[in-house]
């Protein structure tokens, strides 16, 4: 599994978020940006993880920095875990994995001794230039909005 090294530019995408509105990339430069991918709508830890995301939002706003999560999930899963959770960002569906392919969080896994392929849970960090300036591989899901706020201060 080769990730974007730190540095990279944010790569140019197109994604589709849980209202069925396209999101590009280039319309997110200008802000301090954070990519969250995480393995499935509505487990333990995504949930939790999403949870923090939303509790935390205005902290995150007062920084100056919008959170996106990506999963391999559709727009109607998507639509489902938010309303259930009120989450109060976007949730970008990429079930062809163009996304998840391009940032290089595809790969192996292992649970339970068994090794198959999906979503490694990382989170991207992106400044205002969009530059990667940080990358979190293992997050703390309980506590996602102070883990990304750190990274800015």
């Amino acid at each position: 599994m080769t990730t974007l090294p730190l540095g990279s530019k944010l790569p140019t995408f197109t994604g589709v978020d849980q209202n069925g509105n396209s999101l590009q990339s280039n319309d997110l430069l200008g802000k301090n940006l954070v990519i969250y991918f995480y393995p499935k709508d509505d487990t333990p830890g995504c949930t939790a993880q999403a949870c923090s995301i939303r509790d935390g939002k205005d902290a995150l706003l007062a920084a100056n920095i919008q959170v996106i999560g990506i999963s391999a999930d559709s727009v109607a899963s998507h639509s489902k875990f938010v309303n259930k959770y009120e989450l109060n960002f976007p949730l970008i569906s990429d079930t062809e994995k163009a996304i998840i392919n391009l940032f290089g969080v595809w790969g192996p896994k292992k649970f339970m001794g068994r090794v198959y392929d999906g979503i490694h849970r990382m989170t991207y960090v992106f400044d205002q230039s969009g530059t990667l300036i940080k990358i979190i591989e293992k997050p703390n899901t309980k506590d996602h909005a102070n883990e990304i706020l750190a990274c800015f201060q």
